[in-house]
């Protein structure tokens, strides 16, 4: 019998087309090129096979403000080694702070209790305030400034104006529990240290003092901790940490004046990003100022169709590269709507209030926001008009084709909805939306022009209609500036390019479809990724180690309801009990020493965890087992018999 085929759920009109930018892109590439792209893949095949010639392209046609150089491509002898632009100067504070008008460039809401809006001449006053500031502190080129903040205006400025200078920026959430933090900024050693009196999370005010207190103390780099008032407190919090003062100080010697941009090579590092510590310490990725920037220009224009006055919205934190996506949409002239709190306050409505309020063009959100609203019976569409509302991102996991069908039948009809994919490690997408393509239920529209994606199976090919690794297979703009501390690069080697020499591997297990979409499985590798939000089990483990209770522990994610739990198995020292007491304490101490997103949904008792004969635990064979799934290394377990005590659990049954 043949399989039925499938249907759009939307297509977008012959005017929504026509006025893109892709159409205008398009046209300005068939001229340059002397070439026809009669539709998406013929255009995308350009963008892979003539690299050089493209990402110029793009240069050109999103007005990059920079000196280009004369060659935008230096191909290098393997895709590690190419190199993008690298006669080019340019800044990517620059780029994204062109406007310097009235029109709105931040709007903010803390909840349901603070309102605030940011015109482009009053975030341009802010960045060149703390750009004098910092260059007084002696802020240079390559000196790491960080944010424990929430999504705050102040959050954004000092981005920009420590990267204005040549500085690097790096930042986590303030929900990060203190070995979180540690763990990342001890490795990258900031000067410079901004931080909230507190935040706002589904109708509380948290207090900040004591996990501020404990980062301080064991930053010794730090020169500098500017508190920022959000709720009221910078003062009296500023007077119990050291090194610390209000932002409010700190800036009052300086009035307004015109900014300065320190123009550094395409590869000069802009982020530190941070993996999800699977395996120990997180990663620190370093990425650049033209690759993201480019990368950026391309996704928010090309792809999703961002024009200057739209307004853009991103639930996101400070410690997921959505923020950084985020925050170069100011590249396009649009506005930013930043949010800080619970996405579920004022029992789901203020992000709805909040986007008809201030007429947001583009919506972004995680796969498991969605389920979760779906689930609650609220139906935007009956209560809000999102006349403005063009385009709905969703990424974090995979959206499932039920989700689709209820976004077009409870949020809005005419509505490009964009699953995208990519991550930390590229702080852009390789496969996402395009509002001149239709789209089907379950799937990514496109691969992203310029990134030459593939799927291949466990032999290396590529093939279509079958699940296998995502991998590139040509150079790309945001590729990262290497590791943090990785001098030879052979951390780098190895995350990305050992599974098929000279391809990237990103650890996606995924689908390309006959029609040019993507369906994304999850990922292929051990890291949890409940509600979207990827979790590295090294960082449960250290918070479990603290407990005599338990001798040994492995976390795994657990397929729940189109969505991911953690399920943390314990070993128990001689004569503990796990008991409710026991369970209570674990939970309390992983949300407060890594993060409330941590916290496993089920914590179950076993007499043993299998390892490898080096004594490595085995997490993937686990969460195999726990899936009813084959376990492919049995052969390489020194105690391969306690795998059967994973299998059937009645307390992963509910």
């Amino acid at each position: 019998m043949q399989a039925a085929v499938p249907h759009p759920l939307w297509q977008p009109s012959a005017g929504r087309i026509s006025a893109s930018h892709l159409a205008a892109f398009t046209r300005l590439a068939e001229t340059v090129s002397r070439r026809h792209f009669p539709d998406y893949d013929s255009l995308w095949r350009y963008s892979t096979e003539e690299t050089a010639a493209f990402w110029s392209l793009v240069w050109d046609y999103a007005g990059v403000s920079g000196d280009k150089g004369s060659v935008p491509f230096d191909a290098g002898d393997n895709l590690r080694d190419a190199h993008f632009f690298p006669e080019s100067t340019l800044n990517y504070a620059e780029n994204l702070l062109k406007r310097n008008d009235d029109a709105p460039a931040l709007y903010f809401r803390g909840e349901t209790e603070i309102r605030r809006t940011l015109s482009s001449r009053e975030l341009n006053q802010l960045v060149s305030r703390l750009q004098q500031a910092m260059r007084d502190a002696g802020v240079k080129p390559g000196d790491r400034v960080a944010g424990f903040m929430p999504n705050l205006p102040e959050t954004i400025a000092a981005m920009l104006a420590a990267v204005s200078l040549g500085a690097i920026w790096t930042s986590c959430s303030p929900d990060f529990g203190v070995d979180g933090a540690l763990d990342r900024f001890g490795q990258t050693e900031p000067r410079l240290l901004f931080v909230p009196d507190g935040y706002l999370y589904n109708g509380k005010r948290i207090d900040l003092a004591d996990k501020l207190a404990a980062v301080v103390k064991d930053l010794p780099t730090l020169e500098r901790v500017l508190v920022v008032d959000y709720l009221g407190q910078a003062a009296e919090l500023a007077a119990t940490l050291p090194k610390a003062t209000p932002l409010a100080t700190w800036l009052a010697p300086y009035q307004p004046e015109p900014l300065f941009f320190e123009r550094v090579p395409f590869r000069h590092p802009l982020f530190i990003l941070y993996s999800s510590g699977t395996t120990g310490k997180p990663k620190c990725i370093v990425h650049g100022h033209g690759g993201t920037l480019l990368q950026h220009l391309k996704e928010h224009q090309l792809h999703a169709d961002l024009h200057e006055g739209d307004v853009l919205f991103y639930f996101t934190t400070c410690g997921w590269m959505m923020w950084n996506w985020l925050a170069s949409g100011l590249a396009c002239g649009a506005t930013l709507m930043l949010y800080d709190g619970s996405p579920f306050a004022a029992g789901g409505r203020a992000l709805w209030d909040y986007a008809e309020e201030a007429g947001c063009t583009h919506f972004g959100t995680s796969a498991k926001y969605i389920d979760a609203l779906h689930k609650s019976g609220l139906e935007p569409a009956r209560e809000w008009t999102l006349a403005s509302l063009r385009a709905l991102f969703s990424t974090g996991s995979p959206l499932v084709a039920e989700s689709y069908e209820w976004v077009y039948r409870a949020v809005k009809a005419d509505l490009n909805l964009a699953s995208i994919s990519g991550g930390t490690d590229i702080v852009s997408c390789f496969a996402l939306g395009n509002a001149c393509l239709p789209v089907y239920a379950g799937e990514l529209q496109c691969r992203g022009l310029g990134m030459a994606v593939d799927v291949y199976n466990d032999e290396g090919k590529p093939v279509i209609g079958e699940k296998g690794e995502l991998v590139c297979t040509r150079a790309f703009p945001s590729m990262p500036v290497g590791f943090w501390r990785d001098d030879d690069g052979e951390k780098y080697r190895k995350a990305y390019f050992n599974r098929f020499p000279g391809i990237w591997c990103h650890g996606d297990y995924a689908e390309l479809t006959e029609h040019g979409g993507l369906i994304i499985y999850g990922r292929s590798d051990a890291v949890l990724n409940p509600g979207g939000v990827r979790i590295g089990t090294a960082e449960i483990y250290r918070q479990v180690e603290a407990f005599d209770e338990i001798a040994e522990a492995l976390a795994v994610g657990q397929r729940w309801q189109d969505d991911e739990r953690v399920v943390l198995f314990v070993r128990l020292a001689e004569g503990a009990v796990l008991d409710e007491d026991l369970i209570a304490r674990l939970k309390a101490k992983i949300r407060d020493g890594a993060s409330p997103r941590h916290v496993p949904a089920r914590i179950v008792a076993v007499a043993d965890i299998p390892r490898t004969v080096s004594g490595k635990i085995v997490e993937l064979a686990v969460k195999n087992v726990i899936h009813g799934e084959a376990v492919s290394n049995v052969s390489a377990l020194a105690n391969p018999q306690a795998l059967k005590l994973f299998e059937n659990l009645a307390e992963l049954q509910h």
